[in-house]
């Protein structure tokens, strides 16, 4: 398989384990902090790797390669925003290695920042030679931030009643529920060497009369019992056939040797398990070849005559492909057919499922918006119409896989899918979906104007958000400064303006509950940062009673600005506190010190370089209004004294 061996590599049809190999350790008791760092990172333990690097690049003049690891370790555990940052630095330094673009552009597009996403992939071309995949993926940069700009208006929901800090994916619906498979929490169970975690099982849920799914449970039948992992499942219309993907658990397998290390290859697959009483009697596919090659991912056509699955078996178009057999009188399946070129590419094809004359399935290999993408195409066995990509919020940056329809009219279509996008509870969850045609139309129509002169500002990147950090819709103001969302009813929102030179704005859109087509309009007023000696007040910046620490609400005022000086490499500020005059002056000067220093070094842990941020705290110094020692003034006086405040020092 061409795929690294990773988690996901489940997904793609192959599984390795290790049967044995050494660990390094360091001979010295003491390593050093760098030594430390680079034992923690080559263990993969990112996290804790991550903290100690934070340290080793809080100098004047950090190592690229210990910025390279610091990003590195972001970007494995998913904290892609301060990936971003450190990668937005690590690429200006000459020595950088040659994948840290390629990882930028990857952060770029988790972000959603895919216009940001597609010069980076330029910039590589332009740097290391043209190449079909990253031209593939600046294509697809550019096409997302057109489906962002106006995303189909589905409606996602995470499953959270069954998904858990774990994985779970392939949901199927039935008559009774859904089944899906899943990683079990057992203490007592098998563990992969891969995810350190249990292997695969099939579970089972109720769903509710409202689409609300409750009560998980590992299903009973012979085919849990697999020594490795279990799942996705299929299942015929009268549920009383399973077609199971499972891990091979035999002794035939490919063995090799990599860095020093054997490894045993265990492919995948299919098993047929058929209702006997309350238990389940298991046959073998007939097309297995677990030397050879996987074979899984079933999916049955709606008459039941057609069996899709996905394999890397020889003929193919490229990595992993769909196939079919068709069903025979005899109740055989014929031998394998390729589901031809129009589905298949040079990538890999996988997780097909059919609802109607469409296949739903996701690849890799075509312009998409990153990862596995889900696409449909109408047609059957190896005739089909060219695959549409579902766009956003279907898709997103990351996989998204196993797209079910459980429902389909004129009115409303419902399902499921998997993926393992930012804002989820785990690795993989699953994600319920809907469309209905709305019976009023809200248009949000934003304005972004220069906060200084009221100027017009035509290029400005707005993101829709829903509550929390996952974006509705993404895009750029026009020549007049405007641009218009379609907004859910009943949902609050977020609007977030930036453009370079500029410090962002960001507003909250309520509820609306319109009982007819509705337009709101929100103007957006961005200061401007390119002068040295502006000054501006950075909003709703709170710190408690006689404290310096820097609470929730401050990190995301702090986080804006870090945003801003990631965005403008040049800019050099002095971020100064303030405080009222109540209380000794001598005490407020050092708590304000105390409190711009707190901001200061925060922003740095974001991947911002000291010597661009002067703390300075000025006490009671610089009142903005009359409310000096001994002056009667009202609370609300008082506050517009406790401040925090940004100056540009250089741009």
């Amino acid at each position: 398989m061409k795929r690294k061996y990773d988690k996901r590599s489940l997904q793609v049809l192959t599984i390795v384990l290790l049967l044995f190999g050494s660990e390094a350790v360091l001979a010295q008791e003491q390593p050093s902090r760098r030594s430390r760092a680079e034992l923690l990172y080559n263990k993969l333990e990112y996290a804790n790797a991550a903290a100690a690097y934070e340290k080793l690049v809080d100098v004047k003049k950090p190592r690229t390669e210990d910025m390279e690891r610091l990003a590195d370790s972001y970007r494995r555990i998913n904290e892609y925003e301060l990936a971003e940052n450190w990668y937005s630095r690590v690429v200006l330094e000459p020595d950088h290695k040659q994948e840290s673009l390629l990882h930028y552009a990857e952060v770029l597009k988790k972000r959603g920042r895919y216009a940001e996403a597609s010069k980076q992939y330029i910039a590589y071309q332009e740097k290391y030679g043209i190449a079909d995949d990253i031209t593939r993926y600046a294509k697809g940069a550019d096409s997302a931030v057109v489906w962002m700009k106006s995303p189909s208006l589905h409606n996602l929901r995470n499953e959270a009643a069954i998904n858990t800090d774990l994985s779970e994916f392939s949901l199927v619906p039935t008559s009774g529920g859904v089944i899906y498979a899943g990683e079990p929490h057992g203490l007592l169970d098998n563990k992969s060497g891969m995810t350190g975690q249990s292997y695969l099982k099939v579970y089972a849920a109720n769903r509710e009369r409202d689409g609300e799914l409750s009560y998980p449970n590992t299903m009973e039948g012979a085919f849990n019992s697999a020594l490795y992992h279990v799942g996705p499942v299929a299942v015929n219309a009268a549920e009383d056939v399973l077609y199971v993907t499972r891990t091979y658990p035999g002794k035939e397998s490919e063995k090799y040797r990599a860095d020093g290390l054997k490894w045993r290859k265990h492919n995948l697959e299919l098993k047929i398990y058929r209702k006997n009483g309350t238990d389940w009697s298991e046959e073998d596919f007939a097309y297995n070849n677990v030397e050879e090659y996987s074979l899984g991912h079933a999916a049955l056509s709606t008459d039941g005559s057609v069996l899709y699955y996905a394999s890397d078996m020889p003929g193919g178009q490229g990595g992993v492909d769909i196939w079919y057999s068709e069903l025979q009188s005899d109740g055989s399946w014929d031998a394998p057919k390729n589901a031809g070129s129009t589905i298949n590419s040079a990538g890999d094809e996988m997780f097909p499922s059919v609802f109607g004359d469409t296949l739903y399935f996701s690849s890799d290999g075509r312009v998409g918006m990153g990862g596995l993408d889900i696409y449909k195409s109408i047609g059957n066995r190896s005739t089909f119409s060219t695959p549409e990509n579902l766009r956003y919020p279907l898709n997103s940056a990351s996989d998204d896989f196993a797209y079910v329809v459980a429902a389909n009219s004129d009115d409303i279509i419902y399902g499921y899918l998997s993926s393992n996008r930012t804002g989820g509870r785990g690795g993989d969850d699953i994600y319920s979906f809907s469309y209905s045609k709305p019976k009023f139309i809200i248009v949000l129509e934003g304005l972004t104007r220069d906060k200084d002169t009221g100027e017009l500002l035509p290029a400005t990147t707005v993101t829709l958000f829903h509550e929390g950090k996952e974006i509705a819709a993404k895009g750029v103001t026009d020549k007049d400064g405007r641009i218009t969302f379609t907004l859910n009813r009943g949902e609050p929102y977020r609007l977030l303006a930036e453009k370079t030179g500029y410090h962002s704005d960001s507003t909250r859109v309520e509820s609306l509950f319109p009982t007819r087509d509705t337009t709101v309009k929100v103007v957006m007023n961005l200061q401007p940062i390119y002068t040295v000696g502006d000054k501006f007040v950075l909003e709703n910046i709170y710190y408690d009673f006689d404290k310096h620490n820097i609470r929730k609400d401050a990190a995301l005022i702090l986080d804006q600005l870090v945003a801003t000086m990631r965005d403008n490499p040049t800019l050099r500020i002095e971020l100064s506190s303030h405080t009222d005059s109540r209380g000794s002056d001598s005490y407020n000067e050092k708590l304000s010190q105390r409190r711009a220093q707190s901001a200061v070094d925060y922003i740095v842990t974001r991947g911002i370089a000291r010597d661009r941020l002067v703390a300075k705290g000025y006490g009671e110094k610089r009142l903005v209004n009359k409310c000096s020692n001994g002056v009667p003034c009202s609370i609300a006086d008082h506050q517009a004294n406790r401040r925090t405040e940004v100056e540009v020092l250089a741009y």
